[in-house]
């Protein structure tokens, strides 16, 4: 059996981006439509940062410029998960209750891989362009650059909130072998991602837990922030890692199990 490689997964994502790009270049218009609603995305967020400066120095210890960066940071992963992961996953729950999943998993290519990239909503790089222009901005006036190491945590606690989020959603989604309506569950995991736009330690206890050790929002936007502005402990970058790595085997494992006992139209 073919061992597949590093190079064949990146020649295989860039077919699933080629194509993707030709459908949504059929409609163009899409691209405007998408530009307006991530500028009044950000514009909403900016205007409600500003309207709270206007009345105190800090929210819980986090300046305007921080905050500033963990929008940024929030709009990075926000754009990463409408772009790769929701569209994806989506798609996988329609695929087991139609019974269509057949068509992928007799693929010769890894079926969780194929799932994860299936779709792509290529607009969504707005999102990620808009993050990426803010967190410079934010930095350049929070008055000093981020260090080299800095830099490094901030961009492994972000691949590793990515893996978080990937593994929380693709296990939600893969409950769809034996739940209906699974879906629903995605809408609510994309509610709560919108209190990402604030720290959670803003948050009361119960809220701030169910963000960190259910809902995965503070892995994926308040940590990274934490590395930009010298917040993040070493500790807490290792528990991060750690976690990103637990969340990538225990959904790997389950995937495989939920593989065994699909019966789809072939069934």
């Amino acid at each position: 059996m073919k061992r597949n490689t590093m190079r064949d997964y990146l020649r295989l994502l860039g077919t699933f981006f080629r194509v993707s790009l030709l459908g949504e270049l059929a409609y163009r218009a899409n691209f405007w439509l998408q530009a307006i609603e991530s500028l009044i995305e950000l514009g909403t967020a900016l205007a409600l940062v500003s309207v709270v400066f206007t009345y105190t120095q800090s929210l819980n210890g986090w300046h305007a410029s921080e905050l500033l960066i963990l929008i940024g940071t929030y709009f990075l992963i926000g754009g990463a998960i409408n772009m790769i992961i929701t569209p994806g996953m989506s798609r996988l729950i329609e695929q087991v209750r139609l019974g269509t999943l057949d068509y992928l998993l007799t693929k010769p290519e890894e079926a969780q891989l194929l799932v994860s990239i299936q779709r792509l909503d290529l607009w969504k790089l707005l999102d990620l362009l808009f993050g990426l222009a803010l967190l410079v901005a934010a930095a350049s006036w929070h008055g000093s650059w981020p260090s080299p190491l800095q830099i490094l945590a901030f961009a492994l606690t972000l691949l590793a909130g990515a893996i978080i989020v990937y593994s929380f959603v693709l296990f939600l989604a893969t409950l769809s072998f034996w739940y209906v309506r699974v879906e629903n569950i995605l809408v609510i995991f994309e509610s709560m991602y919108e209190a990402g736009r604030w720290p959670v330690d803003i948050y009361p206890g119960w809220l701030r837990a169910t963000l960190t050790f259910i809902v995965p929002v503070a892995f994926a936007v308040t940590v990274p922030a934490e590395a930009l502005t010298a917040r993040l402990t070493w500790l807490a970058l290792l528990g991060t890692l750690a976690l990103a790595a637990l969340a990538l085997l225990v959904t790997r494992l389950f995937w495989r199990f939920a593989v065994r006992h699909y019966s789809g139209a072939s069934s």
